[in-house]
């Protein structure tokens, strides 16, 4: 997702932060009860801001609303957005423009840097997941990014709703020895020339294909987990980066002088035999889409033998909101063993669940356990090692001074 970078003066930050923690804890508090909640919500619309570059995944949302009108009498209107980054500037506008009620924005789906940077601003309502009945099933204790997200404590702010792995897809019919690490991708694109390409950043897989670049040729990885303001260490940590890049460049499709715009597009890319490999955030998306019959029962997925960058994505509440109420519902219910079984499973996303199956009944346990993850997914085991997003402030450097030397 895209990241935002918001210059405002010390005085208005100092204001703007007084002022939300006033309305953010009168509203919290407003909200506590969780009876009066759902009285509140009915008849309630929630306005949700979320990616819509995915058929399948506009589709579950679709059915989430369908859901929650049935049970809850609350309408739910999908705002279909490229850029996360570009809501994150709306309602830092609304608050700007003293919209402190009434906002655009009822829910987004969201993490990293947009949520670093509306915590940052005061744009958060909460905290509330504490308040949600189905946050007692998030398997906080061993899914450390339900609570950090990209190094930020959530601090109940944003109420997660999927796992994502970084993985690659790739069609086994042409591809019969995949990469096993960064540098083996480099070598790759020599012998496979004009094969391999990425979307170009602020996409979100672009920006994550960065990120596994940098974490494994960074020669301290764990630096890149604190926030960084010297620009003398951002060029020094980022030269090997940059040094990659123009070696890889060269070999990419269409030699590096193009790049995808989205992930859609990379995916097409592959499904037309333009390049061989697509880049993905699920580790259950190639099933999903062979079963679709988006891409070609060929398709199979592959991961780094060292790891590859893993979080969690979240929803949050702008501070604004006129349907709060209406808007932890919906939390909820995405945190719901029905919402994450679907989630779960292949034919409707195949993104992997936030809770722990353990905390469950044994009737939704074994929802779970029937559901078939498809020929194309790596076993948990399979999917190797979870590496640690980098902290947001890297990424706003990193994306800038891509546009910089590779934009177009």
């Amino acid at each position: 997702m895209g990241v935002l970078s918001i210059r405002i003066g010390l005085a208005a930050i100092i204001v703007a932060t007084i002022f939300s923690a006033s309305v953010s804890q009168v509203t919290a508090h407003e909200h506590k009860n969780w009876n009066a909640v759902q009285s509140k919500a009915k008849g309630q619309t929630v306005y949700w801001n979320a990616w819509g570059g995915s058929e399948r995944i506009n589709n579950y949302i679709s059915w989430v609303g369908k859901r929650l009108w049935d049970d809850a009498g609350i309408t739910l209107k999908h705002v279909k957005v490229t850029d996360t980054g570009d809501v994150v500037s709306r309602v830092l506008a609304e608050k700007s423009a003293s919209k402190n009620k009434d906002g655009s924005v009822d829910l987004v789906w969201i993490n990293g840097e947009n949520f670093a940077s509306m915590k940052r601003n005061g744009l958060l309502f909460g905290p509330f997941t504490q308040i949600l009945p189905n946050y007692s099933f998030v398997d906080v204790e061993n899914k450390a990014t339900t609570t950090v997200d990209f190094t930020i404590p959530v601090d109940g702010l944003e109420a997660p709703w999927g796992m994502a792995k970084f993985n690659f897809i790739y069609d086994s019919a042409r591809v019969k020895q995949t990469p096993k690490s960064i540098a083996e991708l480099l070598t790759w694109t020599e012998e496979n020339f004009g094969r391999f390409t990425y979307p170009s950043p602020p996409d979100f897989l672009g920006s994550t294909f960065l990120k596994q670049a940098l974490v494994e040729l960074a020669s301290d990885p764990s630096s890149l987990r604190s926030e960084v303001n010297t620009p003398d260490l951002l060029q020094e940590t980022t030269k090997p980066l940059w040094a990659y890049l123009d070696n890889l460049h060269p070999n990419l499709w269409r030699k590096g002088s193009q790049f995808p715009a989205s992930s859609a597009a990379q995916q097409q890319l592959l499904d037309d035999g333009e390049v061989d490999i697509h880049l993905s955030f699920n580790p259950g998306a190639a099933s999903s889409l062979i079963k679709s019959g988006e891409l070609a029962p060929t398709v199979r997925t592959f991961v780094f033998e060292k790891g590859t960058i893993g979080n969690t994505h979240f929803v949050a509440i702008p501070y604004n909101s006129s349907s709060k109420a209406a808007a932890m519902m919906v939390a909820n219910f995405l945190m719901s063993p029905e919402a994450q079984a679907r989630k779960q499973d292949p034919e409707f996303w195949g993104d992997d669940t936030v809770l722990s199956i353990t905390k469950l009944s044994s009737a939704d346990q074994k929802t779970f356990s029937q559901i078939k993850l498809g020929v194309a997914t790596l076993s948990p085991q399979d999917l190797g090692p979870t590496l640690l997003e980098p902290h947001p402030s890297w990424m706003e450097y990193i994306e800038k001074e891509w546009l910089k030397r590779y934009g177009q």
